[in-house]
């Protein structure tokens, strides 16, 4: 592609600016700042969406793997698109060489493609769940979504090496360089409006429509479970009425999650694709760089935001990861309870070993040390062992 047309870079997800924008320290400074910490706070944020669902057993649900899948997307975006733009504003050039043009630019598709594949695969399975649940026992099971999962990533893998012939590296009128096209304008549109149909018009259509379905299914459950009477009902009847409550509940709060998540996904990725859709048919495209930077930061953001939204809607999530949070910071405790509690068991042994040879010297037997520790020896085994239970039970 052109130079001048520099929103449909290969790199298109950094959006570098013009050249004279890079020599701006202000523009520098903004971009650098939010870019690292979005992309933070993105990186950590999935790398424990990953550890969490991996490590604990009632996490693993189709659900969550295909929000593994998604939470691993995110993290080549942002490892592949954020990070490269941070030395690209600073350098004010490409500097990873040729190889890294193809490679970066082949992950920053990846990821983007399945990131929107993962999204319809989880809608799909949702909505199969709440509308078929005889069917979902047999078809949205954990083994099943591992098939379509790596399915969606060899397939999409294989679709982005197109990119490995579409990129090259390219000198700009300052001579400095740039990860660029290496084709022309008329042969790049086709790619990219194939890439705009299949990776978000469909993507959200098929949100659109399935999720209407769900909203429809929980709205007729939740009717039918309402009391017709305010009389009394049976002890079995009621706890039967209360658990179909709970399953309805969670189902709803799931729904809600991915809701959110899917509508996310259109709003934050709409000022970028609108706009690469809007320049490819003008002559002179529109490259304003303070809101090519809005575009890149929405782009960044949708990435970063899921792990945040998974912690704010899901009781499970948040629970699963405060134990992670806590695991680092209770493990040095642990130990030094255990090695404390080993060193005054040896410690009261040793007395009581000393006290019992005294007493067979002198024709007794002494009692226990017990009586001699004081108040804060004074209490039972029960009470000790509760005092302790805390450091402990955290799991």
């Amino acid at each position: 592609m052109e130079n001048h047309s520099k929103v449909d870079s290969p790199t298109n997800v950094s959006l570098v600016g013009s050249d004279t924008v890079l020599g701006l320290i202000e523009y520098k400074t903004v971009s650098v700042f939010l870019v690292l910490l979005i992309c933070g706070v993105g990186i950590i944020g999935n790398m424990m969406v990953v550890v969490v669902v991996l490590t604990t057993r009632d996490m693993r649900t189709p659900t969550n793997c295909y929000l593994v899948s998604l939470a691993l997307a995110d993290l080549m975006v942002l490892l592949a698109a954020g990070l490269p733009n941070v030395s690209d504003s600073l350098a004010g050039q490409w500097i990873y060489g040729h190889a890294g043009c193809l490679c970066i630019t082949y992950f920053q598709y990846l990821g983007i493609n399945v990131s929107s594949c993962s999204i319809m695969a989880f809608t799909v399975e949702r909505y199969i769940a709440i509308c078929h649940p005889i069917r979902a026992q047999t078809v949205c099971t954990v083994s099943r979504a591992k098939r379509i999962i790596t399915g969606v990533w060899v397939v999409t893998s294989a679709y982005c090496m197109l990119w490995f012939f579409l990129v090259d590296i390219n000198v700009t009128k300052s001579q400095s360089l740039e990860c660029g096209y290496k084709v022309s304008r008329n042969l790049y549109l086709p790619i990219y409006l194939l890439d705009f149909a299949i990776f978000f018009v469909t993507p959200l259509v098929v949100a659109t429509v399935l999720y209407g379905l769900i909203g429809r299914i929980l709205f007729l459950s939740s009717l039918s479970h309402i009391p017709s009477c305010a009389g009394t009902e049976e002890p079995g009847k009621a706890g039967g009425r209360s658990r179909t409550r709970g399953a309805l509940s969670s189902r709803k709060q799931v729904t809600k999650m991915l809701v959110v998540v899917v509508v996310l996904f259109a709003v934050l990725w709409m000022p970028y694709r609108t706009l690469v859709l809007v320049n490819s048919f003008m002559d002179h495209p529109y490259l304003d760089p303070w809101f090519l930077l809005f575009c890149r930061i929405c782009v960044y953001a949708n990435s970063a935001i899921n792990p945040i939204v998974y912690n704010l809607m899901s009781q499970k999530f948040r629970m699963a990861f405060k134990r992670l949070c806590k695991c680092s910071e209770e493990e040095p405790q642990r130990r030094m309870v255990y090695l404390t509690t080993t060193s005054y068991s040896v410690v009261q042994e040793s007395f009581q070993a000393k006290a019992r040879a005294l007493g067979k010297k002198q024709g007794q037997v002494q009692p226990p040390l017990q009586q001699e520790q004081g108040p804060e020896g004074s209490q039972p085994a029960g009470q000790q062992a509760s005092q302790e239970k805390p450091y402990f039970s955290v799991v």
